[in-house]
Order: C-alpha cells, then sequence, then structure tokens
C-alpha cells in the first residue's frame, strides 16, 4: 500500500512536509490488538504557518474549519477505524483533502425567484378558506 498524496482531481499541492502525524492507541473494540498496537493516527495542520496556501485560503480555512482548529491553530484530525495504523493514515488524509477541497469551494450564489400562477392562486384558495371557516364560527347578528 502506498500513501496517496494529492487526489487525481484535486486542484491541491502536495501538503505532505507541513503534516505532523501522531499515532496512539485507539479506543473500542478489538481483543489484544487494541491494548499493544497504536492504530489511531492523528493528522495536524497549522493552516496559518502553511507555505502551500494562499492568505485568502487560510481565511476562509480558518473560518470555516473554527470548530475543527484547536487552540494553537492547528487542524486536527484522527481515524481510528481500521486495525492498520497504515490504512488508518491513508484515510486521515483522504479526509484532509476532502474537507479543504470542500471548504475552499465557493458558495454558489442564490438567484432570487418570483412565487408562480399556481402557488399565488393555492395562497389566495387557502386563505380564502380560512376566511370562510371563521366566518362560520360567528354568531349570526340578529336584528
Amino acid at each position: 500500500m502506498s500513501i496517496p498524496l494529492a487526489p487525481n482531481n484535486s486542484p491541491f499541492r502536495d501538503f505532505t512536509p507541513e503534516w505532523t502525524f501522531s499515532a496512539s492507541r485507539s479506543s473500542g473494540p478489538g481483543g489484544q490488538n487494541v491494548n499493544k498496537v497504536s492504530s489511531k493516527i492523528e493528522l495536524r495542520f497549522h493552516i496559518m504557518d502553511s507555505k502551500l496556501l494562499s492568505e485568502s485560503e487560510k481565511e476562509i480555512l480558518t473560518e470555516k474549519l473554527a470548530n475543527k482548529i484547536n487552540n494553537e491553530g492547528f487542524l486536527v484530525l484522527t481515524c481510528q477505524t481500521s486495525r492498520s495504523q497504515l490504512a488508518n493514515k491513508e484515510e486521515v488524509i483522504e479526509k484532509f483533502y476532502a474537507l479543504i477541497t470542500k471548504a475552499l469551494k465557493p458558495r454558489k450564489k442564490r438567484v432570487p425567484t418570483k412565487p408562480g400562477k399556481g402557488s399565488i392562486e393555492r395562497k389566495l384558495k387557502e386563505k380564502k378558506m380560512v376566511a370562510e371557516k371563521k366566518q362560520r364560527r360567528q354568531k349570526p347578528d340578529e336584528e
């Protein structure tokens, strides 16, 4: 198995020199493997110190990924789904690129539209029915 760099369809550079990995014991079921092997992988990436990102990209990432950034300014991602450290490392790298790609994708502008003829008619019909229902609740006028 080889560790993937940037996905083929990704416009990103190779962030490998800017990542810091640490391994620790994974939680959850797994028998003796959990007690002996450090298979949980934590990827740390300091956004502001990155030489590959522009200033505007750094601002966007710090704003959109604020809940994943710790007090020291590191983007922290973890993976412990597999029993293999290498598989977890590959998965956390894929997760990193997916997260960066999604965060930097520009938001589509909403095009305001007018309500259609049918929806206006339905709204007016509904209003008329409610008005008639309330009218029937009234006591008849006695003269």
